[in-house]
């Protein structure tokens, strides 16, 4: 132990740094308690008072948290910010960086998809992007709305096709029209990157949203949500005739959990298949690459056909993982039988799928 007036400290002894710690621990539970415990009125009103302290609680506890929410979903693909769903972008790949100086969090990701257009039919695609984010949140009564609006990109978009479904159209995308399909791909997701994005982080689940909504608005959805059930997804998609969807992944936690599925389809009948994540996305990527349709990897957990008109409910009790649920419009797979239709190649008989997928408890 130093002596006394010597200018030097003496050793933290054991108990000491055991209370600093818990110190430390006590305001951690704080502070997850500021973003989490939504009823406590103080708390919220001192955190949207002060710009510094959200930032703070961001950069420390809501930025490492980015990546793996971003890696566990799919990004619905959309032409207008309120139209149908045309293709899906899986993330494989992301880096979050903390820029104190600017106040930014910069997001780095990579990922694969698909997209539908009437040329050239199912386009697969790699895509990537960094770029600077600038973060906020506010904290309502019922949920807490956490914004990112673009300070600058850094990287990209870019967007390199993997697969052509038409042979004509691949053969075209040699020349002028293989620069138009990337322009549509690198507009295509410029269009989801440049307005930003909204989510709302409520005890229900979370909604995405382009651009910034503010409380109490909600994005816009076909189904009313259900009580006590966390919201995967509420949209609708568009599914091409001979084509298919793959909605999700959507994660089961518990073995005393359910997939609550709601589905109501404009268009022809669709079949439904539910497959675990792993040899789901073997599949999906074999489409990406042109790989033509035929069956999953292995056998479904359960398959079903969705008739057009009334809407149809299913509870999928399913053990605890990871599962898409895929749709096709078309007689490949499953045992739906659509009518042949010329105009199916640009763009007729489509399979018009409102859904609400939700996980809850069951008996």
């Amino acid at each position: 132990m130093a002596r006394p007036g010597s200018g030097r400290r003496s050793a933290p002894s054991a108990s000491g740094a055991r209370r600093r710690l818990a110190r430390f621990a006590a305001l951690a539970c704080l502070v997850v308690s500021a973003l989490l415990a939504l009823g406590c009125g103080l708390l919220r009103g001192t955190v949207n008072a002060s710009p510094s302290l959200r930032w703070w609680l961001f950069s420390n506890f809501g930025a490492g948290r980015l990546c793996p929410e971003m890696l566990k979903r799919s990004a619905s693909l959309k032409l207008a910010t309120e139209g149908n769903t045309i293709g899906r972008f899986f993330p494989d790949g992301c880096v979050t960086t903390v820029n104190q100086a600017t106040q930014t969090i910069t997001l780095d990701f990579t990922g694969t998809g698909y997209a539908w257009t009437p040329v050239a039919g199912r386009v697969g695609f790699r895509a990537g992007a960094a770029i600077d984010y600038r973060m906020d949140f506010y904290m309502a009564e019922d949920a807490v709305y956490v914004w990112a609006v673009p300070a600058r990109v850094l990287r990209g978009p870019e967007f390199q096709m993997t697969a052509i479904e038409y042979s004509l159209a691949n053969f075209a995308a040699q020349g002028p029209a293989g620069y138009l399909l990337n322009t549509f791909g690198a507009q295509l997701m410029n269009s989801q990157l440049a307005t930003g994005f909204t989510v709302i982080h409520g005890d229900d689940g979370d909604e995405f949203a382009l651009g910034r909504l503010s409380p109490p608005q909600r994005p816009k959805s076909p189904f009313v949500r259900g009580a006590d059930r966390y919201v995967f997804a509420n949209e609708i998609t568009e599914i091409k005739s001979g084509q298919v969807d793959f909605l999700g992944p959507f994660e089961v936690v518990d073995d005393d959990q359910a997939l609550f599925l709601r589905l109501r389809v404009t268009g022809p009948a669709v079949d439904a298949f539910v497959v675990p994540r792993s040899s789901g996305d073997v599949w999906r990527k074999g489409l990406e690459l042109g790989t033509p349709l035929g069956p999953p990897p292995s056998p479904p957990v359960s398959t079903w056909v969705v008739p057009s008109g009334p809407e149809r409910q299913d509870v999928l009790r399913l053990p605890p993982g990871q599962y898409y649920v895929v749709i096709e419009n078309g007689s490949r797979l499953g045992t739906v039988n659509p009518p042949w239709t010329p105009l199916g190649v640009i763009g007729g008989n489509i399979a018009t799928v409102a859904y609400l997928a939700e996980l809850g408890e069951v008996d």
